[in-house]
């Protein structure tokens, strides 16, 4: 990937309203990993500096450059407000217009929901995964009990036999 992540960046380098980076998270860029939450490498992320979000798309280049031309543009923001619809300049300003403190509060709640997902996803995912040891082992143990069984030796028994019908003397 990183070949092709190279041949992006040199496609917009210089853009005035796109930038296509990477950053060293094990080295100098470490914090801002952190900051933005990257929890695996490589990552890709994309959109407003302050709201960036998980890219889900391919990873060669052709994938890549189609969704940068696509969506790698300036974005309804509050230092965008002309490409905004009445809704989210409505959104915008409410949001402005509450204090600091109500606004870090509302922040705190929104991610909050956002931590609650995710550990609930968690805990779901290792209750699927306990099941799946279970179901594995009891699998497991009833092919053994039916190997145990004889199966096998039925199995040679029947193909030492002679086929019915045969002429064999």
């Amino acid at each position: 990937m990183k070949p092709d992540w190279d041949k992006l960046m040199g496609e917009f380098a210089g853009s005035a309203t796109q930038l296509v980076a990477d950053v060293d998270c094990t080295a100098d860029g470490k914090s801002l990993c952190e900051t933005i939450g990257v929890r695996g490498y490589p990552t890709i992320k994309w959109g407003d500096p302050s709201d960036l979000q998980d890219y889900q798309g391919g990873r060669d280049l052709d994938a890549l450059k189609k969704f940068a031309d696509e969506n790698l543009k300036p974005m309804c923001s509050p230092k965008n407000l002309d490409l905004c619809d009445d809704e989210k300049k409505a959104q915008i300003t409410k949001y402005q217009d509450m204090s600091e403190e109500d606004l870090a509060a509302a922040i705190a709640t929104e991610e909050k929901k956002l931590d609650d997902a995710e550990a609930e996803f968690k805990a779901e995912v290792q209750k699927l995964q306990e099941k799946f040891q279970y179901l594995s082992s009891e699998k497991d143990e009833k092919i053994a009990a039916v190997k145990n069984a004889g199966l096998g030796l039925m199995k040679a028994v029947k193909s030492s036999k002679p086929a019915a019908g045969s002429d064999e003397l």
